[in-house]
């Protein structure tokens, strides 16, 4: 597997395929932009987040070079801490060890190549399966807050997780 960053004609055509349903939509997105994506509105959230938070945008690609993998990644310089946004894995590939092997090699390019002393994201509580592939990557719960998060007739929790350069 290798990560480079997101080309949007050439990327878009599989990510778009990912998300099938609206829950695993809001899961991924928290509903930042609409269900179901199009070309424009997923490419002008990414260039509004890029100039607001300066989140670059990678695909994860198996050795083929076809994408499997997306995630968005910044770094806070006040206190060198990374931060990982919108990780989504191919619906196909998931609970087959791609999304963890894609956190690994984003943990490596934040702490050897960003010099992050740490990487933080925010997953909600509910997205269970997500969770625990963070966790098995060494991401640790930091703070819950509770009910935040609105989804048709349930409440979801928001759990910020954080590892640190080993």
């Amino acid at each position: 597997m290798r990560v480079r960053p997101y080309i949007p004609d050439k990327d878009y055509a599989f990510l778009s395929t990912w998300v099938t349903d609206e829950r695993t939509h809001a899961f991924w997105s928290a509903n930042r932009f609409p269900y179901p994506i199009t070309p424009e509105s997923f490419h002008d959230f990414l260039e509004k987040n890029a100039a607001e938070w300066t989140d670059s945008a990678y695909v994860a690609c198996e050795n083929s070079g076809q994408p499997v993998g997306f995630f968005c990644y910044s770094v806070n310089t006040e206190d060198n801490t990374g931060f990982l946004k919108f990780v989504i894995i191919d619906q196909a590939k998931r609970g087959k060890g791609y999304g963890k092997e894609m956190l690994q090699l984003a943990l490596q390019y934040a702490f050897q190549i960003t010099g992050a002393e740490a990487v933080q994201l925010n997953v909600f509580d509910e997205n269970t399966a997500a969770k625990k592939c963070y966790e098995s990557v060494g991401f640790v719960e930091r703070t819950v807050d509770k009910n935040i998060f609105a989804y048709q007739d349930e409440l979801w929790s928001r759990c910020n997780m954080i590892v640190s350069r080993p």
